[in-house]
């Protein structure tokens, strides 16, 4: 017999989308639309989270699940072909993933920090750390495989 318990923890911190406000969620409640306890809106949208700088290290330091980024830049093609593929990969990973974007154009420092050479990238992020990378334009269903594949490593 199997303790799942040590699996997974009985809450998680989830940093709301809205108001960066960090919430206890139970896991069991995970995949039932909670809510921010401060500004009461919905702690998933399904679509990707843009994210500032300042809000980046927030939302992967402060997060419990894994937070899956794409770094981009907005005169990048292959970035703007992805993008309706990132959000279709967000409906299908939340609420088991955090899923964000982060322009590198406004966030150069941060691009900078994490060696980000080659956009899009996608890089995955544990208890604020990176956990994998991949450079390059997928599709949603690529999207989805690499992020749960990576997240079990």
């Amino acid at each position: 017999m199997t303790n799942t318990a040590a699996v997974q923890p009985e809450s998680l911190h989830i940093v709301c989308p809205h108001c960066d406000a960090v919430n206890r969620v139970p896991a069991a409640k995970l995949a039932q639309q909670p809510v921010c306890g401060k500004c009461q809106k919905a702690l998933f949208t399904g679509q990707p989270l843009e994210l500032s700088a300042a809000r980046f290290l927030k939302h992967i330091e402060r997060s419990d699940i894994p937070v899956l980024v794409d770094f981009w830049a907005p005169w990048c093609g292959p970035c703007r072909t992805m993008a309706p593929f990132y959000a279709q990969a967000t409906q299908r990973l939340e609420p088991q993933f955090r899923v964000v974007k982060l322009n590198t154009e406004e966030a150069q420092e941060l691009a900078a920090r994490y060696a980000i050479r080659s956009i899009p990238t996608l890089a995955l992020f544990k208890g604020g750390r990176e956990v994998a990378r991949q450079p390059g334009a997928m599709d949603a269903t690529n999207i989805v495989a690499w992020a749960t594949q990576n997240n079990r490593a």
